[in-house]
């Protein structure tokens, strides 16, 4: 995910956020995910941000449109159940 925000909000606060919102977003509109994941914790805990200086819109998008084509790049292994 590739967000700005003001420097108000720490990284670990914006995550809990996102992930408290989706998870609830998700399982209004999909019932049946509260019965496989047991007690509502539908993301996995701990999470990964990353800044590395000074990082353009042009150096993210080129990162986006070539991700697919990188050798480690497994998504056909990909499931959702």
């Amino acid at each position: 995910m590739y967000i700005s925000y003001p420097p108000k909000f720490s990284v670990s606060d914006l995550v809990k956020w996102f992930k408290g919102r989706s998870s609830r977003k998700l399982q209004e509109e999909f019932p049946q995910l509260g019965k496989t994941y047991w007690g509502k914790h539908f993301w996995a805990i701990g999470y990964a941000a990353f800044s590395s200086g000074h990082v353009t819109d042009e150096m993210i998008q080129e990162y986006l449109t070539h991700h697919d084509q990188h050798p480690h790049h497994h998504d056909d292994d990909f499931t959702v159940e």
